[in-house]
C-alpha cells in the first residue's frame, strides 16, 4: 500500500506549495486581470500550476529511479514537461511570442518520443499499424494541439484540475487491469493526487490559477504519458483519447468554427462551450461539475469496455466523441459572443 501513502504526501505537497504560491503572487502582484478572454470578473492570484509541476517533477523522478524498467521513458516525459512549463513561467511573467512558445512545445515533445523509443504502433481492429514519418509528424503536432488546448480550457474555476483528476484516476484504473505487472498505473495516479491538492485552492470560486506553466505542464503530461501506456498496450492509447473527449471536442470544434468564420485564431474570445454555458448558467460550479460527471458516469464506461475488449477502440472513440460534439455545437461552441 506504499502507492496510497504516496499519493497522500503528493496531494499534502501540492497544497501547501499552492498556498505559498498564492502568497508569493499576492505579495508580487501577480494577477490575472479579467479581459475580454476572461470568464472571471475579479483579479486572481495566478500561477498555481507551479506547485503540481514541482511536486510531480520530484515524484516521477524518484519513481523512475525506484522502477528502473519505466525510467527513461519517465525522466524523458518529466524533462519535455519541465521545459515547457518553464517558458510557460517566463509567459505569465512576461510576453513570450506565440512562435517561441511553439518551438519550445515541438522540441520537447519531440525529444520526448524520440528518448521514449517512437511512437507506438496504432492497433485497429486488431491490426498493428506503424506511424511511420507523417504519422509520427502528426502524432507530434496532435500532442503540441493536446497541450495548447489545455491551456485554453483552463478557463473556469476547477475546470483544468477536475478534468486531470477524473481522468487521472480513471486511467490509473484501466492500466491496472490491462497490464498488471506495469507500473504504468502509478503515473496517472500521483498526477491526481498533485492535482487534488491544487483543486483544493482553485474550486469554485477559486483563490489562485493554474496559469500557462501549470496548464502547459498537466497538457503536455496527459499526452506523453498516453504514448508511454500505449507501449505497453496499444488498447490503452484509446483509453486515453476517450477519457480526454471533453476537452479535446470542445477546443476543436471552437477552433474549427472560429476558422470557418474566418476569424483570427489568436485573437482573445469567450467563445468556447464551457464559457458559454457558465454564462448560461450563471456560475463555474455546475460547469466543473457536469464535466466531472461527464467523465465519470458517461466516458469512464465506454474507455473500460474498450479496455475490456467489449468495445473496439475506434468505435469507442466514435461514440464518446459524437454526442459531445452535438452538445458542443447546442453551446455554440466558436460562435462569437455577441452573437450567442
Amino acid at each position: 500500500m506504499w502507492f496510497l501513502f504516496v499519493g497522500i504526501l503528493a496531494f499534502l505537497a501540492t497544497y501547501l506549495l499552492t498556498g505559498y504560491f498564492r502568497y508569493y503572487a499576492l505579495k508580487n502582484r501577480l494577477m490575472d486581470i479579467p479581459n475580454e478572454r476572461s470568464s472571471h470578473e475579479i483579479p486572481t492570484p495566478r500561477g498555481g500550476g507551479v506547485a503540481i509541476a514541482l511536486v510531480l517533477t520530484v515524484f516521477f523522478t524518484a519513481l523512475g529511479f525506484v522502477e528502473p524498467d519505466i525510467q527513461q521513458s519517465l525522466l524523458a516525459i518529466i524533462f519535455a514537461c519541465a521545459g515547457i512549463c518553464l517558458v510557460g513561467l517566463v509567459d505569465d511573467h512576461r510576453h513570450v511570442s506565440a512562435r517561441w512558445r511553439l518551438l519550445v512545445h515541438f522540441s520537447g515533445i519531440s525529444l520526448a518520443l524520440v528518448m521514449m523509443g517512437g511512437v507506438p504502433p496504432i492497433e485497429v481492429y486488431d491490426v498493428s499499424v506503424e506511424a511511420g514519418f507523417i504519422g509520427s509528424v502528426l502524432i507530434v503536432t496532435g500532442l503540441v494541439w493536446l497541450l495548447n488546448l489545455f491551456n485554453f480550457m483552463d478557463g473556469i474555476d476547477g475546470i483544468a484540475s477536475i478534468e486531470t483528476i477524473t481522468s487521472g484516476l480513471a486511467l490509473a484504473f484501466l492500466s491496472w487491469m490491462v497490464v498488471p505487472d506495469s507500473m504504468i498505473w502509478v503515473p496517472p495516479l500521483f498526477m491526481a493526487c498533485s492535482v487534488l491538492g491544487f483543486l483544493i485552492w482553485n474550486f469554485p470560486p477559486a483563490k489562485i490559477f493554474m496559469g500557462d506553466a501549470g496548464s502547459g505542464f498537466i497538457g503536455a503530461l496527459l499526452g506523453l504519458l498516453a504514448v508511454h501506456a500505449a507501449w505497453e498496450s496499444p488498447v490503452l492509447l484509446w483509453c486515453w483519447v476517450i477519457m480526454l473527449a471533453v476537452f479535446v471536442v470542445d477546443a476543436s470544434v471552437t477552433l474549427a468554427r472560429r476558422l470557418i468564420a474566418l476569424e483570427p485564431v489568436y485573437k482573445p474570445h469567450r467563445s468556447h462551450a464551457y464559457q458559454n454555458a457558465s454564462r448560461l448558467y450563471r456560475s463555474h460550479l455546475p460547469v466543473t461539475l457536469g464535466v466531472a460527471g461527464i467523465n465519470v458516469v458517461f466516458l469512464f464506461p465506454i474507455a473500460f469496455s474498450v479496455a475490456t475488449g467489449l468495445v473496439e477502440g475506434v468505435v469507442g472513440v466514435v461514440i464518446a466523441y459524437v454526442p459531445l460534439c452535438f452538445i458542443a455545437l447546442y453551446l455554440k461552441s466558436g460562435v462569437s459572443e455577441e452573437k450567442v
